[in-house]
């Protein structure tokens, strides 16, 4: 039995929303550990996932592979098409995250000169 299209979409939605509240606990945590003065492995660790999403959204020409597979399944033009997040915040998801990554990193090296 084929698995309808629409319920594919809803699988990539639900998987790419789970790995998006996994990365606002993992930026969170990484700004509570700098403004905090915590620089222990779990920020580390935290720079290394958000490195390997960079590579992987370069590898994609800054689009995330889940995007592409919902494109398959899905001709809508809405930013959320392929996530369970308001429309404002899947636009501007980029923006937003490599602001508070930049804010985070400037940080860290404030408390390493510290």
């Amino acid at each position: 039995m084929a698995v309808p299209d629409s319920t594919k979409l809803i699988i990539i939605k639900s998987v790419h929303t789970l790995i998006w509240l996994f990365f606002n606990v993992v930026i969170f945590y990484m700004l509570y550990a700098v403004l905090t003065d915590r620089l222990n492995k779990w920020l580390w660790i935290g720079y290394g996932l958000f490195i390997l999403e960079g590579i992987i959204l370069l590898i994609f020409k800054f689009f995330c592979p889940l995007t592409l597979m919902a494109r398959k399944y899905s001709d809508s033009t809405r930013a959320n098409f392929d996530i369970y997040l308001p429309e404002w915040l899947a636009k501007y998801n980029k923006q937003i995250y490599s602001s508070l990554l930049g804010i985070i990193f400037l940080f860290t090296i404030f408390r390493l000169i510290q």
